[in-house]
């Protein structure tokens, strides 16, 4: 027996001050539920954990825009990104907030043995003050032209279009988005990690990771070469987790690092509700692997800032991988939620079913490269491959099983060569899928399972058992009943391979299959004998439905 993997998966946390778009699902959360999925039928153990990211100025800024407090904004977004998971299907093990107890302590825990450890440490820093608001301003309450790329609505910690992480002063024509005036620079005293401290056993480290996306590894071994600076993690803001200690009660931990924090401390919040508080600890230490799924724009703060301060809390184990997307455009354009430009996830589930969109990202998923999403596209791919090449074999082979075997699987004579062939595809496919997925190549573990009901639709037409029952030979019954066994059976198979990208579709035929179980219960296994000779089958039901242009208006 093949020991149990235990495999946390690590999702990058929402800001919790405005709705999730397209772009954010498919960049962490729909790679992370199919990679969960997956490991969950092999068998192994999963931890996938997630949550709000409650605290920061970004959820300040919203509440002051909506006259109202970050409490109110934090929790009524919260409340609308568990809805959203609840209709996509992304199976959580925990999704939480950073505004919780626990999370406060794991945070101020590792602050002060990052202190104790001589990895923190106190000094002054110059930052922008508004004379009219006379306040410091948070990173995300300014921006200006970034030095690197000359893009010109960059914040004050990072740029969101070259992805440099950014020092406000190092902004060109920096601007206060309060008041829109021109900050000064006044010094106040904050608390600094020494990242600076951690550069060569990072560079090492992440050197030896030669597994890792080249996309994620180049960056930051680029992002190494260039020099760690040490970095402020205390801000001046009233939201947020507190310093604990004297004297900086009107200072908060800064949000970046508050938020990596939350992997560990959701982690042991899990375990603390299913009653066995050092379970955490079989995903943290020890042969635990964890894979953390996010953005591009995330990779420095989880290759870089996160392993560093796990490295000087000591004891923890570093991520096995990040395999982080680069982003999804939407026709031709970055998503741009402050120009309107996205299209949210709440607003397509109130109005389509969740297993199409989870296809559509998944079959165009920016692994490597940018991608884009068009609507022109999602109908083409709805129509022509989950219709009309996965469906519609299904369709087929169950209506014309129902009809012509008194409504149950038929029986299994002696099989051609080509049948054969397709059993033996079936089998390859699964060991190659399965291969794909543990290795995060969710688009080409897809292009397989599809590749495999293509293979099934030729063999179906080239077979042709429509005629052959027709015939009132006893040997054409009984080819055309072995036909329909064949391709039954792939079926199956496909069911179990598609379940990580199309858990409600492969639920739904489960049933039509004639198992009253869940597909969970099978597992990640499959043989053509699974499906039974005789076995009852209810009346065939459609998987998927097309999808014409004017229904996008309704």
């Amino acid at each position: 027996m093949v020991d149990q993997e235990k495999i946390l998966v690590s999702v990058a946390w929402p800001y919790a001050n405005g709705s999730i778009h397209l772009g954010q699902a498919i960049g962490a959360y729909l790679p992370a539920d199919i990679f969960a999925r997956f490991h969950r039928m092999k068998g192994n153990a999963v931890l996938m954990v997630s949550g709000s990211d409650a605290h920061g100025t970004p959820v300040v800024l919203e509440a002051e825009k909506q006259k109202t407090t970050p409490e109110k904004i934090f929790q009524l977004y919260h409340n609308e990104f568990l809805e959203n998971w609840k209709q996509l299907g992304i199976s959580w093990d925990l999704f939480t907030s950073t505004h919780t107890k626990i999370h406060e302590e794991v945070v101020q825990d590792i602050f002060l043995k990052l202190l104790e450890n001589g990895f923190i440490y106190k000094d002054v820093m110059t930052l922008p003050y508004s004379e009219k608001d006379k306040r410091f301003l948070a990173d995300r309450y300014v921006e200006g032209t970034c030095p690197h790329c000359n893009f010109e609505s960059a914040r004050g910690d990072q740029c969101d279009n070259c992805g440099s992480t950014l020092d406000p002063i190092e902004l060109i024509n920096i601007k206060s988005r309060i008041s829109g005036d021109a900050p000064v620079f006044k010094e106040t005293e904050h608390f600094f990690l020494a990242l600076t401290k951690f550069e060569k056993q990072l560079y090492s480290w992440i050197e030896k990771n030669k597994y890792w996306k080249p996309n994620v590894r180049n960056f930051s071994l680029k992002f190494l070469e260039g020099g760690l600076k040490d970095r402020a993690i205390t801000r001046d803001i009233e939201w947020g987790v507190p310093v604990p200690l004297d004297g900086y009660e009107d200072k908060r931990i800064y949000v970046w690092f508050d938020a990596v924090i939350g992997y560990l401390s959701a982690s042991i919040e899990w375990s603390s509700q299913i009653g066995d508080k050092s379970k955490w600890e079989d995903f943290w230490k020890g042969d635990g692997k964890s894979y953390y799924f996010m953005g591009k724009d995330n990779i420095p703060f989880h290759t870089i800032i996160w392993p560093s301060m796990l490295i000087g809390y000591g004891d923890m184990n570093l991520p096995y991988d990040v395999p982080a997307n680069e982003y999804l455009n939407l026709e031709g354009l970055k998503f741009s939620t402050s120009r309107g430009w996205a299209i949210w996830l709440g607003e397509y589930l109130s109005k389509f079913e969740p297993d199409p969109l989870r296809y559509v990202l998944s079959a165009n998923m920016p692994e490597i490269r940018d991608t884009d999403f068009s609507w022109d596209e999602y109908i083409r791919r709805n129509n022509d491959e989950l219709v009309a090449t996965y469906g519609n074999l299904v369709h087929r082979v169950l209506s014309l099983s129902y009809r012509s075997f008194d409504k149950k699987i038929p029986e299994c004579g002696e099989l051609s060569e080509s049948g054969e062939n397709l059993l033996k595809l079936a089998t390859n496919s699964m060991e190659k899928v399965s291969e794909e997925l543990t290795n995060c190549r969710f688009k080409s573990a897809l292009t397989v399972a599809m590749g495999l009901a293509q293979a099934a639709n030729k063999f179906l037409n080239d077979e042709e058992p429509w005629h052959k029952l027709k015939s009132t030979d006893v040997e054409d019954q009984r080819d055309a009943a072995t036909t329909l066994w064949v391709v039954l059976s792939v079926v199956n198979c496909l069911k179990i391979l598609l379940y990580p990208f199309l858990p409600f579709s492969s639920e739904k035929l489960h049933k039509l299959l004639g198992f009253e179980d869940s597909v969970t219960d099978v597992g990640w296994n499959w043989s053509a004998n699974q499906i039974t000779s005789g076995t009852s089958l209810p009346k065939p039901k459609v998987l998927f439905v097309k999808i014409e242009r004017e229904d996008l208006d309704t």
